[in-house]
C-alpha cells in the first residue's frame, strides 16, 4: 500500500521540477496540459487551476529547469493558439531582466503581472443585437466573396509584402523629415476645410464627371474606334514632324526678313498694351452688361425674354379677334397680291428715274459755296412748233423718242392695259 501511495503522488505532482502560481482575473479557458511557451517555444505545462477567495484564477504551471528561476518583471500573458475554439490556449512568459529577484520554487505572481487574452465573446458583447446580426451578415458575405478564389487570394498575399515593405520604407521616409510632413498634414487639413466650404461647387463638379464619364461610357465603340486609330495617327504625325523640321530650315529667310519688321512693332505693341490697359474697365463694364450674377438684370437674360423669332414670323396670332397667320406668311401673301401693282408700276420707271435727274440736278458748288440756277422755258411756244395739244393718255416712257428697236414702245395689248395710247408720246419718232 506504501508503494502504491508513493507512485500515485509522482504521477499526480506531475513529475516535480520549478511550478510557480499566476493569479488572473480570468483563466481565459486554460485546461491543464496547456503548453507554456517562451518566444514560441515549449518550456512547460499548466499543472492546475482552481479558484481564489476573491474569485481570481489561481494557475500554477512548470517551467523547465533551463528557464529557471524566473525573475520579477516577468509578465504571464493566456493567449490563443489559432482560431476561437476550446483547449487552445496557451501560456505565454515574457522573461523578467536578468538582474531582477529571483522567484522561488512555488512562488507567485499577481494580477499586475499576468494578463488575460480578450475573448471574442467579450468583443461581440459591447455590440447591440442589431449590430451582432450586421456583422454576423458581414461575415457570411466575406465567406461567399472568398468562396471559390483560394488562388486569387494567395496571389495577392503573394505580393502583399512587397507592398508591405514600400509601405514601410515611404513611412520612414515621411518620419525622417517631421517639420515637412507636419506642414503637409496642415495643408491637406486646410484643403479638405476648402472643400468642406465648397461642398455646392465639388458636388457640382462630381456630377459634372459623373456626366462626363456616363457619356464616355455609352461611347465605347467611338472611344475603341479612337484608340485603333491612334497608332497610325502618331506614325503619320511622326512623319509630319520630321517633315516640319526640314521646313523650318525654309522658314528661317522669313524669320531673318521679319525681324525688322518686328522690330518696328515694339512702339506699336507699347501702344496697344497702354490701350489694352485703359480698355479694361471698359470690358469689365460689358461684361457686367452682357452677363451679371442674378435675376433679370443683364443682356442675355434681356434676350431671352424676347419670343423666339420664329414664333414671331410662324406662328399665328390673335389681332382684334382674328386669328391672323405669322410675319412671314403675311410678307408672303403681301408681296404676292402686289405683283399685279408693280407690274402696273414697272413701266413708269424711266419717267421716275428722269424725275430724280432733274431733281439732282438744280443746284450745284463753287468757290464761293453752293448755288441754284433757274430758267423758264418758253421755246415751244415762242419760236418752236405748236404746243401739243389733247395729250391726256402719254404711255409710260412717252417723254422719250421711240427707240429704233422698239424696245420702249408699248404693244397694242400693253396700251389696252395701261389706258394709253402711243400716238400722244411728247417726242415723235425718228
Amino acid at each position: 500500500m506504501l508503494a502504491v501511495v508513493v507512485i500515485a503522488l509522482v504521477l499526480l505532482s506531475g513529475g516535480g521540477g520549478y511550478t510557480v502560481t499566476a493569479e488572473f482575473l480570468n483563466g481565459g479557458q486554460l485546461v491543464p496540459g496547456n503548453p507554456v511557451r517562451v518566444a514560441g517555444a515549449d518550456v512547460g505545462t499548466v499543472e492546475s487551476l482552481r479558484i481564489s477567495d476573491e474569485g481570481t484564477a489561481l494557475v500554477r504551471f512548470s517551467v523547465d529547469d533551463e528557464y529557471t528561476p524566473l525573475r520579477r518583471g516577468t509578465r504571464v500573458m493566456i493567449k490563443q493558439t489559432s482560431l476561437s475554439g476550446i483547449a487552445n490556449r496557451y501560456v505565454d512568459l515574457q522573461l523578467g531582466p536578468a538582474d531582477g529577484e529571483e522567484i522561488e520554487d512555488g512562488g507567485r505572481l499577481d494580477t499586475n503581472e499576468t494578463e488575460t487574452a480578450v475573448e471574442i465573446d467579450q468583443l461581440f458583447s459591447i455590440f447591440d443585437a442589431k449590430t451582432r446580426r450586421g456583422l454576423q451578415d458581414t461575415v457570411k458575405g466575406s465567406a461567399e466573396l472568398l468562396r471559390g478564389r483560394g488562388r486569387e487570394i494567395n496571389r495577392a498575399v503573394k505580393y502583399l509584402n512587397p507592398a508591405l515593405s514600400t509601405g514601410t520604407r515611404l513611412f520612414r521616409e515621411l518620419s525622417r523629415d517631421e517639420p515637412l510632413l507636419e506642414r503637409f498634414l496642415v495643408d491637406s487639413g486646410r484643403f479638405v476645410n476648402t472643400l468642406a466650404r465648397r461642398r455646392d461647387d465639388v458636388r457640382g463638379l462630381v456630377s459634372n464627371a459623373n456626366a462626363t464619364f456616363r457619356a464616355l461610357g455609352n461611347q465605347q465603340a467611338a472611344l475603341a474606334e479612337a484608340v485603333e486609330l491612334l497608332p497610325p495617327f502618331m506614325r503619320r504625325a511622326n512623319t509630319t514632324f520630321v517633315n516640319l523640321r526640314n521646313a523650318l530650315d525654309d522658314v528661317d529667310p522669313l524669320v531673318d526678313v521679319s525681324i525688322p519688321a518686328v522690330r518696328r512693332l515694339g512702339p506699336f505693341l507699347d501702344d496697344a498694351r497702354a490701350f489694352a490697359a485703359d480698355a479694361e474697365p471698359t470690358i469689365r463694364d460689358l461684361s457686367l452688361t452682357i452677363r451679371r450674377s442674378g435675376g433679370a438684370n443683364d443682356l442675355i437674360e434681356l434676350m431671352n425674354s424676347f419670343p423666339p423669332l420664329s414664333h414671331v414670323a410662324l406662328d399665328p396670332r390673335r389681332v382684334n379677334g382674328a386669328l391672323r397667320d405669322g410675319a412671314f406668311p403675311e410678307a408672303e401673301e403681301a408681296l404676292t397680291d402686289s405683283s399685279e401693282t408693280f407690274r402696273l408700276l414697272r413701266p413708269y420707271t424711266p419717267d421716275l428715274v428722269g424725275w430724280f435727274e432733274d431733281f439732282s440736278g438744280t443746284g450745284a458748288y463753287d468757290a464761293a459755296g453752293g448755288f441754284s440756277r433757274s430758267q423758264l422755258n418758253l421755246t415751244e411756244i415762242l419760236y418752236g412748233p405748236e404746243p401739243l395739244q389733247g395729250q391726256l393718255r402719254r404711255c409710260p416712257g412717252g417723254g422719250d423718242a421711240p427707240a429704233a428697236d422698239g424696245s420702249n414702245v408699248l404693244s397694242a395689248g400693253e396700251q389696252a392695259a395701261l389706258q394709253c395710247e402711243e400716238s400722244q408720246r411728247a417726242v415723235p419718232g425718228p
